[in-house]
């Protein structure tokens, strides 16, 4: 039994919640992960997992032991990356977790642009409204909107994005326009259910006092594009960042609404765990930041 061989079958177990699962993910029979496992758990000395018909449970030892598994790997891993030379030429595999439309519009071009400077680069783009975890995902940056909790992440602040209250000229003619937030109360409305936009937030005319919308909308969707297009076709006033509708406005199909009483603009950050990170992030960090903050600014200016 090759021990690290053994430890990386234990982790990817928990991970996909079943040995058959594991087994399918590495690529080996289940038997021979199975067997590793029995392996492992004999040379420890204790029962590391509970296997029932459906899942797999970590016993307490098993809890311990598959924290500081994980952290043996990733420091192997490291070394590795190191002898390999991706901690000081460019090379290997970036992984890029960012919002689904500040992606597309403004995080793609930076990566397009970073693979044609450095051929010998792969990057993956997890691209998702929510926040992904960045260790879990085996992430090596992110960008993140909205504002930061607690955390060990090392973040750099790219830029802001402003929140817009759009409705349809038709819905408008038909409903009458909102002139402050209190009278949304009532007022259809379509919401883009997000960590950063949900509860909808606006201010107290000139004061700093926020206060929320909470009265339950006509329809809740999961992508900004889905909200728009509702409120393009007159569903429900929506609430989605600047550039989420911004053709949609300059087309007229949209107009903004409660402009004075918009909350400040929603920080943009890129964030990574490490100050110790490989060339190959601090190559494309370096590319980033300063591009993402001149999309950002551009775009708030118009």
């Amino acid at each position: 039994m090759d021990k690290l061989e053994a430890m990386a079958m234990l982790v990817a177990s928990v991970e996909e919640g079943s040995l058959s699962a594991a087994a399918r993910k590495l690529r080996i029979p289940v038997t021979t992960l199975t067997r590793n496992v029995n392996d492992l758990e004999a040379l420890v000395g204790a029962k590391l997992l509970v296997r029932t018909t459906r899942k797999l449970r970590l016993t307490e030892a098993g809890v311990d032991y598959v924290a500081s598994a994980k952290r043996i790997l990733d420091q192997v891993d490291d070394q590795e990356r190191r002898a390999a030379g991706e901690f000081t030429n460019p090379r290997g595999e970036l992984v890029i977790a960012t919002p689904v439309q500040v992606g597309r519009l403004r995080v793609l071009p930076v990566i397009n642009q970073f693979l044609t400077m450095f051929p010998e680069i792969r990057i993956q783009v997890l691209q998702s409204d929510r926040n992904i975890d960045l260790i879990d995902a085996h992430a090596d940056a992110a960008v993140r909107i909205g504002r930061l909790g607690d955390s060990s992440l090392v973040a750099v602040r790219v830029g802001t994005l402003r929140a817009v209250t759009v409705a349809s000229p038709k819905l408008l003619k038909s409903h009458g326009t909102p002139r402050s937030p209190e009278e949304l109360h009532g007022f259809p409305r379509v919401v883009f259910d997000s960590p950063f936009l949900s509860p909808w937030r606006f201010r107290r005319g000139d004061d700093k006092e926020i206060q929320t919308v909470a009265d339950a909308p006509r329809l809740i969707v999961s992508s900004p594009d889905a909200a728009a297009d509702a409120a393009v076709h007159g569903v429900g006033a929506t609430l989605l960042l600047e550039h989420d509708v911004a053709e949609a406005v300059s087309a007229g199909k949209l107009r903004v609404i409660l402009q004075k009483f918009e909350v400040e603009p929603v920080p943009v950050h890129l964030v990574h765990p490490s100050r110790d990170m490989p060339v190959k992030l601090r190559r494309f960090i370096d590319l980033a930041v300063p591009r993402l903050r001149a999309a950002l600014a551009e775009f708030g200016r118009r």
